[in-house]
Formats: C-alpha cells, sequence, structure tokens
C-alpha cells in the first residue's frame, strides 16, 4: 500500500463549522470517497446520511465545549447512533479535570459509553489545555470507563490543537489497548506524518486533499 493510501485510511474527514450546509457536507462525502478516507466527521444535526459503501460515519457529542450534563452527552449519542453515526467523539468535562476530580471524569464518559454500546466511542481531552499530568490522568479515565480512542482535540480551543508530545504522551498511556487520534492544526503532509510517527492511529482532517497531495503515491 502506498504512503498516501495508507495515511488515508487513517483520516476522518471532518466538517464541524456550524454554519456547514447539506450541500458541503454532500461535497464532503463526494471528496472523503474519492480520496480513500476512512470516515467523515460531522455534526449530529445533519444526520442521516447516505454514505456509499467502505465509507463510516462519526460525529461529535457534548461538542465543543463538554460541559453539558451527562445525561445530555448521552442522549445526544444515542440518538445520533439511532441516525446510523458508528463512532461519536465526544468531549470530557474540561472542569472537572482541572479540578482533579478524575472519578468524576470517568463517570461522564462511562456515561456516553453505556449509551452507545456498539459504536466506536473517542474521548477528546483537549489536550492543548491540560498539564502533562491531566493528559495522563484523563486517558486513564478514558480507558477505565470503556473508551476506544483517546483524542487530542476539538479544534476549537483556544488553547490549540494536536501536538506530536501530546500525542506521544496520550500513546505511552494507553499503549496498544486504545486508538489515539490527532486533530485539530493538521495541515500538512509533514504534519500527519509526524503525528503518525508520535503514535496516532487516526486523523481528524479538515484538509485531507491537500495533506494526501503532498504524499506519494
Amino acid at each position: 500500500m502506498t504512503t498516501r493510501a495508507r495515511i488515508a485510511r487513517l483520516i476522518d474527514h471532518t466538517l464541524l463549522k456550524p454554519e456547514a450546509t447539506a450541500a458541503q457536507v454532500d461535497a464532503l462525502i463526494a471528496e472523503a470517497a474519492a480520496l480513500g478516507a476512512y470516515s467523515v466527521c460531522v455534526s449530529p444535526s445533519l444526520l442521516p446520511l447516505n454514505l456509499p459503501d467502505g465509507l463510516h460515519l462519526a460525529t461529535v457529542c457534548g461538542f465543543p465545549s463538554g460541559a453539558h450534563a451527562t445525561a445530555v452527552k448521552a442522549a445526544e449519542a444515542a440518538d445520533a447512533i439511532a441516525k446510523g453515526a458508528e463512532e461519536i467523539d465526544m468531549v470530557v468535562n474540561l472542569r472537572l479535570v482541572k479540578e482533579g476530580d478524575i472519578d468524576a471524569v470517568e463517570a461522564d464518559i462511562r456515561g456516553v459509553r453505556e449509551a452507545c454500546r456498539g459504536a466506536v466511542l473517542k474521548v477528546i481531552i483537549e489536550s492543548a489545555a491540560l498539564t502533562d499530568e491531566e493528559i495522563v490522568s484523563t486517558c486513564r479515565a478514558a480507558e477505565a470507563a470503556g473508551a476506544d480512542f483517546v483524542k487530542t482535540s476539538t479544534g476549537f480551543h483556544p488553547a490549540g490543537g494536536a501536538s506530536t508530545h501530546a500525542v506521544a504522551l496520550m500513546r505511552t498511556t494507553v499503549g496498544d489497548r486504545l486508538g489515539v487520534k490527532a486533530s485539530g492544526g493538521i495541515r500538512t503532509a509533514a504534519d500527519a506524518l509526524a503525528m503518525v510517527e508520535a503514535g496516532a492511529n487516526r486523523l481528524g482532517l479538515s484538509a485531507s486533499a491537500a495533506v494526501l497531495e503532498g504524499l506519494d503515491d
């Protein structure tokens, strides 16, 4: 498999701008299929969608702040799955992380996990807003709660997006037991390759075509 094809199969081709239209989502799906991406990731209000074979459907919950009640996040996830979502990217409650209440962080994640059995659950920890110690403790909470992936960023937090340092730390923490998704600010082929080298096995990209254009066929 070429480098380009291999990286393409790691991509969640993403459109989460609140003003995104149905026509733009249709274009996103067509582009994702043409590029060979793994999935499209869109806002839950845009579901359900008709996707071509081989293209998966991801959405978000508690997005982008994470400051929603657990019951609301769980209901949002369950509704999305009922409308065809195969993967849910939830945002942790950053207040609980900052207050050091990791038991409550785990309970929040577990509430969503229980609502979306059968779907892949990715936990967005907003790594740029956390210390290394907070990154480690939040990743451990996500694993204990039954998550499938930990994810760096929403792409909407002013602290920034993914970094290779955060990805490497997340990979070290979860080992090969969970996936690690790098998302936020990845705009070039070099960025994508660096994230994969650091330990990411999924990439959240909106500039997927530009990233792949820089890779060997």
